[in-house]
């Protein structure tokens, strides 16, 4: 029996999380990503996956399968498959740009960063002092200061166009199921699916301590090593999805986002 989902606070969400699912399937010898059985609007079927515990192995083979999900490659910053609008957080996102952005600061700062940073402060949840920060981030990331290189299977497989890497886009540990008939084998439901820097889904799963989190990320580099200087990135890849969250939740995610920006603020 399939696994049906209907929380969903638009129909349209539905259609472009379906999209983004298939999208990321079609990635070749990538992460297994959950089956769609059906659509329709505000309503998913989705095959049924038995839970279990991740274990060492099953990470390492998670982090080969999801370097090779990032090498598919998607045509530009933002690309969103499929015909509907993208959702994050049960909110639509901005509309892609027109023109396809060759710069993946300036996708991340008026796709991801701003909008949110929009919302949180006109909700009373970031005061002015952390808004300046993130602001001054957010000019950072549009003049290109912040921009640097994708996993080396990315460049690859980028063959001279500019590397953009096929993200899930919400990776966080609990849109990761390990699959008890499949010997633990990683899938990966709630896409947020779109064109993008591959360090952020890898920091989306440091975010909320994904298991084995170091076996995922060896597996990940012997397929396709990490630029350098991939750790002291992972805060700016963070401040989208610490963004959402003090948008979601308050409290302390404010606080976060806005520690998670301080390092980048500044030349």
């Amino acid at each position: 029996m399939p696994w049906r989902k209907t929380d969903f606070s638009h129909p349209d969400a539905a259609l472009a999380e379906a999209d983004g699912l298939r999208w990321l399937a079609e990635a070749p010898d990538g992460a297994r990503v959950v089956e769609v059985l059906g659509i329709a609007p505000g309503v998913l079927d989705l095959e049924r996956v038995r839970p279990t515990r991740a274990t060492p192995t099953a990470a390492g083979a998670f982090g080969a399968a999801l370097a090779r999900t990032h090498a598919a490659g998607a045509d530009s910053f933002g690309r969103v498959p499929g015909s509907t609008r993208g959702f994050m957080a049960q909110e639509p996102l901005p509309e892609a740009s027109q023109e396809p952005r060759t710069s993946w600061g300036a996708f991340y700062a008026t796709g991801r960063v701003l909008p949110f940073l929009r919302t949180a402060v006109g909700l009373g949840l970031i005061d002015a002092e952390g808004e300046r920060v993130i602001e001054a981030v957010a000019e950072r990331l549009l003049a290109g200061e912040l921009d640097h290189p994708q996993p080396a299977l990315v460049r690859e497989r980028a063959d001279g166009a500019v590397p953009v890497a096929r993200l899930h886009g919400d990776l966080w540990n609990g849109n990761v199921l390990w699959d008890a008939d499949a010997d633990g084998e990683a899938v990966l439901i709630d896409a947020t699916a779109h064109g993008g820097h591959a360090e952020t889904d890898l920091a989306m799963l440091a975010l909320f301590g994904q298991p084995h989190l170091d076996e995922v990320l060896t597996g990940y580099q012997e397929v396709s090593p990490l630029a350098r200087g991939w750790q002291h990135r992972v805060d700016l890849h963070q401040l989208n999805p610490l963004l959402v969250h003090t948008v979601l939740f308050g409290g302390s995610y404010a606080d976060a986002a806005v520690r998670a920006a301080l390092p980048y603020a500044e030349h």
